[in-house]
C-alpha cells in the first residue's frame, strides 16, 4: 500500500490494488486499519473510487438507495451494458422483482428444502470422508452450492462440469494478462446467457416447477417479463449464489481447523452450529459490493461528486468495534449479533436465509462425518481482497 502524506478532497489518499492475492486475514487486517486512519479514503487504483470504512456510514449507504444507486455495483464498471436483476433495479421496479421472487426464497420455503439440500451436502461430504484428505475449496465448496442451484433451477445434474468451468473463469483469474483474463471472463458470461436462454425457450414451450419456470410467469407493470429480463435474472442468480457460500464455508472450515476449542464445542453440541456460522459471517464477511452516487455528497467531512464510485467493504463495518464488542475477535455463541453480512436496506441479499440454511446443513453434515480436521503441513492460504474468498485450502484427517 502507497499512502500520500496529503489529503485530496477532505480524505486520504491510496493507491492499492483490490486484485492481490494475500495470506489469509491479511486483507481483513488492512481494512481494520484503514477504518483507524480515516472513515473515507479514496483509492486510486484503475479509474479511482471511494471507500467508507465505519460501520454507520457504510449502512447508511446500504439504507439511502436514492444517493447510493445500484445502477453499477462494481468499482471498476461505473457505467455498465448490463443489467442483473432485480440487483441493479431501483424503485417500484425494483419493490416489484422482489415481491414476486419472496415468496421462493422465504423462511418456510427454503425449510421445505433441507431434506434436499442435507442429501447433497451428505452425498458429497460422504465421497470425501474416507479420502482422508482434500481440498476444501475445490472438492466441497464449489460443487456443493452449485449442485443446489441445479437442483433448484430445475436443470440436469450432469451439467455440473459446465457451470463450474464457467464459475471458475467468471469469478476466478484464468490467463496470464489481464486482457486474456477479461477475454476468458466475458467469454464464459455469454456461454452462460447462451445457455439460460435456451432454457428459457424450453420453459416457456413446457414449464415446470422451478424457479426458471416461475420466472417466466411474472408481470411486471402489466406485462409478461421478457426473456432477457430472465436471463438476466438466471445469470444474477448463478452469480449471486454460488461463490458466496463456496467462499463462507471455506471460511467456515478455516476457522475451526485453526481454533479446534471452538470445533469441539459444535462437535459436541451441534446446535451451536448457527450462532457459530453467523458470527463467522460477521467476522469474515467477504463481500465489497459498491455503489453509484446520484449527487453530490459529503461523508465525515469528505466530499464525494456525483457520478463517483463508492465501495462499502462489508467486513470494514462488521469488524467495526463501535458496533460490536472486540470486532475483530470471534464468539461462535454471540448473541445478539445483528451484523450486516448479507447488506442491508431494500437490496439486502434475497437469498440470505437460502445461504444460512446450505452454510448450517453442511457445517452438520461435514462434522458427523469428519470430526477432527486440520490444514495441511505448511499450508498457507490465500484470498484476494476482491471478494472471492479462500482460493486453496487443503485439509487433512485421520480416517
Amino acid at each position: 500500500m502507497d499512502a500520500t502524506s496529503l489529503p485530496a478532497n477532505g480524505c486520504p489518499v491510496l493507491s492499492y490494488s483490490p486484485h492481490e492475492r494475500r495470506p489469509i486475514g491479511e486483507w481483513a487486517a488492512f481494512f481494520d486499519q484503514l477504518r483507524a486512519d480515516a472513515p473515507v479514503v479514496r483509492n486510486t487504483f484503475a479509474d479511482g473510487y471511494y471507500v467508507l470504512t465505519r460501520y454507520e456510514d457504510i449502512l447508511g449507504a446500504y439504507q439511502d438507495p436514492e444517493t447510493f444507486t445500484s445502477d453499477a455495483v462494481t468499482v471498476f464498471e461505473p457505467d455498465p451494458s448490463y443489467r442483473w436483476i432485480p440487483h441493479m433495479l431501483g424503485g417500484d421496479e425494483h419493490r416489484q422483482w422482489r415481491r414476486l421472487l419472496g415468496p421462493a426464497f422465504s423462511p418456510k420455503a427454503i425449510a421445505a428444502l433441507d431434506d434436499r439440500i442435507r442429501g447433497w451436502a451428505a452425498d458429497l461430504i460422504e465421497a470425501l470422508a474416507a479420502r482422508g484428505e482434500c481440498d476444501v475449496i475445490a472438492d466441497f465448496s464449489f460443487y456443493y452450492p452449485t449442485t443446489i442451484f441445479l437442483g433448484l433451477m430445475g436443470l440436469p445434474p450432469e451439467h455440473l462440469p459446465e457451470f463450474m468451468a464457467w464459475e471458475s473463469k467468471i469469478l476466478h483469474s484464468h490467463g496470464s494478462t489481464p486482457e486474456e483474463i477479461e477475454a476468458n471472463r466475458m467469454t464464459a458470461m455469454a456461454a452462460v446467457s447462451g445457455y439460460f436462454r435456451s432454457v428459457i425457450a424450453e420453459r416457456r414451450a413446457q414449464p415446470g416447477d422451478d424457479l426458471i419456470s416461475q420466472a417466466i410467469g411474472f408481470e411486471i407493470d402489466g406485462r409478461p417479463v421478457t426473456d432477457d429480463e430472465v436471463t438476466s435474472y438466471c445469470f444474477f442468480m448463478f452469480m449471486a449464489g454460488l461463490d458466496t457460500v463456496a467462499a463462507a464455508f471455506g471460511y467456515a472450515v478455516y476457522h475451526f481447523a485453526t481454533h479446534p476449542e471452538d470445533r469441539q464445542r459444535i462437535v459436541a453440541d451441534p446446535s451451536l452450529i448457527p450462532a457459530a456460522i453467523e458470527e463467522i459471517l460477521r467476522v469474515y464477511a467477504f463481500t465489497i459490493p459498491a455503489r453509484k452516487v446520484k449527487k453530490d455528497i459529503e461523508v465525515a467531512g469528505c466530499p464525494i461528486a456525483a457520478g463517483s464510485m463508492v465501495q462499502l467493504p462489508i467486513r470494514a463495518a462488521t469488524r467495526d468495534s463501535s458496533a460490536f464488542s472486540g470486532g475483530a475477535g470471534i464468539r461462535i455463541d454471540r448473541k445478539p449479533n445483528n451484523h450486516i453480512a448479507f447488506g442491508a436496506g431494500p437490496h439486502r441479499c434475497l437469498g440470505s436465509h437460502l445461504a444460512r440454511h446450505e452454510l448450517v446443513i453442511a457445517l452438520e453434515e461435514w462434522h458427523k462425518r469428519i470430526p477432527d480436521y486440520r490444514l495441511a503441513a505448511g499450508a498457507v492460504i490465500f484470498e484476494v481482497g476482491r471478494s472471492s474468498g479462500p482460493d486453496s485450502m487443503p485439509l487433512r484427517w485421520d480416517r
